[in-house]
C-alpha cells in the first residue's frame, strides 16, 4: 500500500473545510449587504431631512436643492440594486 503525498493529505483536509466554511461565508457576505443596506436607509433619511430643510428656508437655494435630490435618487437606486442583488444571490 502507497501513502498519499503529505501535501495532497493537506490539500484534502483545506477543501473540507472550505466546504465547511461555505454556508458560514455565504451568510457573512449576505449580512454584510444588509449592513450597507442599513446604512444606505440611514443616508437617505438624513438626505431627507435635508431636503426638507431646504424647503422651509426662506431664500430656496434650487441648486443646492436639485443637487440632493439627485443624491437622494442615487442612494436609493443604489439601495434596491443591493437588494435586487441579495434577490438574485441569496434566494430563500
Amino acid at each position: 500500500m502507497k501513502l498519499p503525498a503529505y501535501k495532497d493529505i493537506l490539500r484534502m483536509a483545506k477543501e473540507k473545510v472550505d466546504d465547511a466554511l461555505a454556508p458560514v461565508r455565504a451568510m457573512r457576505a449576505k449580512k454584510q449587504a444588509e449592513l450597507e443596506m442599513a446604512k444606505l436607509d440611514e443616508e437617505i433619511a438624513t438626505m431627507t431631512a435635508k431636503i426638507h430643510e431646504i424647503c422651509c428656508d426662506r431664500e430656496i437655494n434650487f441648486n443646492s436643492l436639485i443637487d440632493k435630490q439627485d443624491q437622494l435618487a442615487l442612494t436609493e437606486r443604489k439601495k434596491k440594486q443591493y437588494q435586487k442583488i441579495l434577490d438574485e444571490m441569496f434566494p430563500e
